[in-house]
């Protein structure tokens, strides 16, 4: 018997690799997007801090904004620096 492939339809899945499942500010998955964004993906990429906590590129953004003396990591209160990995 032999089988011939007319047609093929591939799918593909993607997952953000953090150390979370869900953003500590807007507690909305990391493979869905913040309450900003309509899509994921690209125009809602994670963030990391030097401490190692993940966020929604807008949630933290918005957070830091809010917080005028110290900015700090909301889930450690450490001093908020980005990750440059």
């Amino acid at each position: 018997m032999k089988v011939i492939i007319k047609n093929w339809q591939s799918v593909a899945t993607w997952k953000w690799v953090a150390n979370d499942d869900n953003c500590g500010i807007c507690r909305m998955s990391f493979d869905g997007c913040c309450p900003e964004c309509k899509f994921p993906g690209d125009n809602c990429p994670l963030v990391w801090g030097e401490c190692t906590h993940c966020f929604h590129m807008h949630c933290i953004v918005k957070w830091l904004q809010s917080q005028q003396v110290n900015q700090q990591c909301p889930m450690c209160r450490q001093e908020w620096k980005f990750n440059n990995r």
